[in-house]
């Protein structure tokens, strides 16, 4: 199924920038995403709680800054670029009482409200744009004269403005019309996100890559020989995927590595499979969702276990070493 797809030509900025944004939180989205705004001409301000390390630099960067209930009766459009497990909070504290019919409020990613954290009054429009990559891509991209691909999706109608436009024309002052803005919904932004992150770009990835580099060591194999192996390469055949895509990367790559990853292919995804479709399941009945905001609700004790924890692997001992040349340089 072909999600719709608009691009610069399609969207009108003025729309945007006929409101004021406010937006929560100055981390690396939120100082990207203020950046760019304010580079396209659209009047933004920063709200953050009293006390925040953040307000000098948001102020030093020229930005007005506000307490959130502030920002919130003074904005047209609120963006929420905190973490997750911090939307509940925030929102029912600092936002949603403070809220004026007809406003909009936006997220970076539809967690909080696919999974019910946040729930907005009628009459307030809810939109979500997502820019497909961190705030240092979004922001380096934006200087380059390009963009990343941005989601955007629309939960709820506001009775004051067009949701979808706004929510289009918020995307295209992020740069994303120079590359495509796709319209989906929460729930498939959010349940295919999670599953992205925890069955391939991070979790898939990390135990792939660090169950490779013991198995090589059992074997007795040189630690440096492992890491190179297991780990550095990685960024190698991680970007000829980016770029080239799968059959491009095997282009690039030999006959022997070529042979070699079909042989094991199916074997190792029988395995992969089912494990897929046991995380997908948790993460579209909500299960995952309830763990981890148990975990945030403790503290997060096993995030700081496990944390700890990896500074004394082997992996990160010799990659330390191995990397000191590469950050030198930056």
């Amino acid at each position: 199924m072909a999600l719709p797809v608009y691009y610069d030509k399609d969207i009108d900025l003025g729309v945007i920038q006929s409101l004021q944004v406010g937006i929560i939180g100055y981390g690396a989205q939120g100082e990207a995403q203020a950046l760019n705004l304010r580079d396209s001409k659209v009047k933004t301000r920063i709200g953050l709680y009293q006390g925040s390390l953040s307000a000098s630099k948001a102020k030093a960067e020229g930005f007005e800054v506000l307490e959130v209930k502030e920002l919130v009766q003074n904005s047209d459009v609120i963006m929420a670029l905190l973490p997750d497990e911090l939307h509940k909070e925030v929102l029912e504290k600092e936002v949603i009482p403070f809220l004026k019919e007809g406003q909009i409020v936006g997220f970076a990613h539809g967690f909080s409200v696919h999974f019910n954290q946040v729930v907005l009054p009628k009459g307030m429009g809810v939109i979500l744009v997502a820019p497909k990559g961190p705030g240092s891509a979004l922001r380096e991209e934006y200087l380059k004269n390009r963009g990343l691909y941005h989601l955007i999706a629309i939960e709820q109608e506001s009775s004051k403005y067009n949701a979808k436009a706004v929510a289009l024309s918020y995307a295209k002052a992020m740069g994303g019309g120079r590359m495509g803005v796709l319209e989906t919904s929460f729930k498939e932004e959010c349940e295919s996100d999670l599953f992205g992150e925890q069955a391939v770009l991070c979790g898939g990835l990390e135990a792939i890559v660090r169950m490779g580099f013991e198995t090589l060591i059992k074997a007795g194999y040189p630690e440096e020989l492992a890491y190179f192996e297991c780990v550095h390469e990685v960024k190698l055949v991680a970007d000829l995927l980016h770029y080239k895509g799968v059959e491009g990367l095997r282009k690039h790559i030999s006959n022997t590595a070529e042979f070699g990853a079909i042989k094991n292919r199916e074997p190792m995804g029988n395995l992969l499979e089912k494990r897929m479709q046991k995380i997908l399941k948790k993460i579209q009945n909500g299960s995952f969702a309830k763990d981890f905001l148990l975990e945030k609700s403790l503290n997060y004790p096993r995030l700081n276990t496990e944390r700890k924890a990896l500074k004394e692997t082997k992996i990160e001992q010799i990659g330390e070493i191995l990397r000191a040349p590469f950050n030198h340089k930056k």
